[in-house]
Order: structure tokens, then C-alpha cells, then sequence
């Protein structure tokens, strides 16, 4: 079953981050109910990657300015059909900011799951209000390298972490840069094998 392997980052997830059990209980029910899941078709929601990328001291992420949802947010998309939401983060991130940088941070060498939300999109031409469950990594890239911005994106930029509450008060956003300067500041970022 394609839905299998997530199932099984999302249980070591739990492991790691029991407080966030309600939310993960929405993923895997979604996982549970609809193999669809992976496509965008899936209704009432699908299984979206998203990446948050960190220079190697956490001090600076990449933030795009999204084009339909006029927000600034971390790089994500679809999964278009390929389970391997890993590969779909990295994929997204590539394509979102063109940086060649770019590299999955897996602590202790293990793919792990950095963070989960479920949130609702709004309806959009022909699209209804669905939700994204979106499955996040960490990545790390050179701070030196310029993004490059995609059609997807109204501007792209490395920010301070510091002043990110200048550009959003979004609390998934927020949340990925505390949990990014927790795994900083307990161990060296150093990104993983390339995928």
C-alpha cells in the first residue's frame, strides 16, 4: 500500500512530538481512508511536501512570497502522485528557489519527518476549500547562494530568523523556525546525503 511508508515516519514523528498528536491523528486518518490521497484530486484534502530551508546556524530561512495565497510561507506543493513526500519536498524546494545548495538534513542519518499541519485552502477558480496535510523535512542550504524566484512567487528571499514576524504571523511558519533552532542548537546542521 503507498501509504505505508508514510505511516510509518508519522509513528516515529508521534514518537518524537507526542504533543502534536491530534494533528497527526487528522494526517493518518486521511492516509487511512482515501489512497488517493497523493493526488490533488483527493477531496476532502491531500497530502502535500513542504520544505523549510535553514542556513547551517539557523539564523536565516527561505521565505516565499506565494502568489494565489498572498502569504509568505515556506517551500511545498503537491505530490502529484508520488508517495515519497521526501521527494516531493525537495522537488518543490528545488523548483520554488532554484538554490543548488540545497540538501535534506536527516539526524542521526535517518529520514525523519521535521513537521506536520493540516490547514484549510480556499477556494480558487474551479478548485473548492480543501485541506493540505502537509508533511514538512528540514533542509539547509548555503545562506550565500541567492534564491532564484519561480512564476509560483510574488518575491523569494533569505530573512533573518529574528525578524520573521515582520513578513508573517503565521504560527506553522513560527513553529518551523523554533523547531529549527531547537534541533541548532542540540546538534551541528549539517545537512544529510543528497536524495
Amino acid at each position: 500500500m503507498p501509504t505505508a511508508p508514510l505511516l510509518a515516519l508519522l509513528d516515529d514523528y508521534l514518537s518524537r512530538f507526542p504533543e502534536e498528536a491530534p494533528m497527526v491523528a487528522r494526517v493518518q486518518t486521511l492516509l487511512r481512508a482515501h489512497p488517493s490521497c497523493f493526488e490533488r484530486s483527493c477531496v476532502p484534502g491531500h497530502i502535500t511536501g513542504g520544505a523549510w530551508i535553514s542556513s547551517p546556524d539557523a539564523q536565516h530561512c527561505v521565505l516565499l512570497h506565494h502568489g494565489k495565497l498572498d502569504r509568505w510561507l515556506q517551500p511545498g506543493g503537491h505530490s502529484d502522485g508520488d508517495a515519497r513526500t521526501e521527494r516531493v519536498a525537495q522537488r518543490e524546494a528545488e523548483e520554488e528557489t532554484g538554490l543548488k545548495s540545497l540538501r535534506r538534513f536527516d539526524p542521526d542519518g535517518a529520514l525523519a519527518i521535521f513537521d506536520v499541519d493540516v490547514h484549510e485552502i480556499p477556494a480558487h477558480g474551479d478548485e473548492p476549500a480543501h485541506e493540505h496535510h502537509d508533511i514538512r523535512f528540514l533542509f539547509i542550504a548555503d545562506p550565500d547562494e541567492p534564491p532564484v524566484c519561480s512564476d509560483e512567487s510574488h518575491a523569494l528571499r533569505w530573512l533573518p530568523v529574528a525578524e520573521l514576524t515582520r513578513f508573517t504571523n503565521e504560527e506553522s511558519v513560527l513553529r518551523l523556525a523554533r523547531k529549527c533552532e531547537a534541533v541548532a542548537a542540540s546538534s551541528r546542521l549539517s545537512p544529510g546525503r543528497p536524495s
